[in-house]
């Protein structure tokens, strides 16, 4: 659309905003006594007006019953992962029974390789991205070595073309292919941290499967921000955290997903816990693990409820908005970004923008590349209330200085961020 680059066109864009009201159900931390230009919530979330109460509620149900909390109340602990899978199963277009919260994101990842990365001596490979988040990378290497291969051989990453500097979905299919039937996983983050690229999880999906592999997404960066459809493309399992896009709270629970078609199969090998075994002889304690149907069959342990409540009011607003009404304002409030972005870029010759342009391969996040004084423009940016972050440059290869070449990576949330703020940071950019 064609956008201008004025605070009253801005203001209009806010105006006109069918989820402007939302921004009042988040605290904005505060800089120099006005709210911060908070465009961070790729990092940490904000937390929501509504997660204080949700966990005085539990520290109060607590208090008044004790152990018998887990059987009591409108919302007994017991149960409490299945109040939880509606909302999550919206984020993520799954069915609930797809769908469970549970643990933290690199333990659900790996508690998913035992059951998806089954290598063997013909078929032992995994396809990844090359600089994907460095969770992921350690959890394949360890994976790899634990089943006693040579992650040098075992690991195939998928770099850019010379001279680009994100990945071309075909070049992900060819990868897939030209390992073809030693490929036993396909592993892929949802959104690269760095570049801000979203990845299209079908096409994958799709050739991981035509090969005969298993496909498995880190959802990080993609739960919350980008639009998902996890039981239609077909994707094998998925994790997630909730602390970034998701706004449940530093160290927050994480989410998994596992297809029905897996879920349903109780002889598929995995690691078992109390809280995974049927839940209509659970108490009874008897030996030989019975998993419950679905995704609820690969937990461990009861839930950590205080996590979870705080992570249930971060979820019920996302329930609210709907993700089809966040995603139609997050596609118009990046694209604003990106307008204003570039033409500072014009005007002062000292960043790029290197997110893919296309709204079909990004979720929020602009990722602003700078090749020189790059830490020094953000540092410049957070004296003036700018909240964002840096990253230093892993993509180009070059031997630069600490905090020259790197970007800043910025992430306008449609839960509640505006178009002003977007102009506001704009102009601090540019001067």
């Amino acid at each position: 659309m064609p956008y201008q680059a004025t605070l009253a066109y801005a203001k209009s864009l806010d105006e006109q905003d069918p989820l402007r009201h939302f921004r009042d159900q988040f605290y904005i931390p505060p800089h120099n006594g006005k709210d911060s230009l908070y465009l961070c919530g790729n990092s940490l979330g904000l937390q929501p007006k509504s997660a204080e109460a949700a966990l005085q509620h539990e520290l109060e149900h607590w208090k008044t019953h004790g152990v018998e909390g887990h059987f009591r109340g409108d919302m007994p602990w017991k149960d409490y992962h299945k109040f939880l899978a509606r909302q999550s199963a919206h984020v993520v277009g799954a069915q609930e029974k797809e769908v469970v919260v549970m643990n933290t994101l690199t333990t659900n990842l790996h508690l998913m390789m035992v059951s998806f990365y089954r290598p063997t001596a013909e078929r032992y490979k995994i396809i990844m991205e090359a600089s994907a988040f460095p969770s992921d990378q350690y959890a394949m290497e360890s994976q790899v070595r634990w089943h006693g291969f040579d992650p040098e051989e075992a690991i195939v990453e998928v770099k850019p073309r010379e001279g680009e500097e994100t990945l071309r979905t075909e070049d992900i299919v060819d990868a897939i292919e030209q390992h073809g039937t030693t490929t036993a996983l396909v592993m892929f983050g949802g959104v690269n941290y760095f570049t801000g690229q979203l990845f299209d999880m079908k096409a994958i999906t799709e050739a991981a499967h035509r090969v005969g592999a298993y496909a498995g997404f880190d959802l990080a960066h993609a739960a919350g921000n980008a639009p998902l459809q996890l039981h239609d493309w077909g994707a094998d399992f998925a994790v997630w955290c909730s602390y970034k896009y998701l706004n449940s709270g530093p160290g927050g629970p994480s989410g998994a997903f596992v297809h029905a078609r897996h879920g349903n199969n109780p002889e598929l090998p995995r690691f078992a816990g109390w809280w995974g075994h049927d839940e209509d002889d659970r108490f009874l304690m008897r030996k030989g693990f019975k998993p419950m149907p679905g995704a609820e069959g690969w937990q461990l342990s009861n839930a950590q409820i205080f996590s979870f409540a705080v992570h249930k009011a971060s979820l019920d607003i996302f329930y609210q908005a709907s993700m089809p009404a966040l995603r139609a304002k997050s596609e118009l409030l990046t694209g604003y970004l990106e307008f204003l972005v570039q033409q500072a870029s014009e005007d002062s010759g000292r960043f790029r923008i290197i997110t893919p342009g296309d709204p079909k391969q990004r979720g929020c996040q602009l990722s602003i590349y700078t090749e020189s004084g790059g830490k020094q423009l953000f540092d410049r940016l957070s004296e003036q209330g700018v909240v964002c972050d840096w990253r230093e440059d892993n993509l180009s290869g070059k031997q630069v200085a600490p905090g020259e070449a790197g970007v800043i990576r910025v992430a306008p949330t449609p839960l509640y961020n505006t178009f002003e703020e977007v102009y506001t940071f704009s102009q601090l950019l540019g001067h």
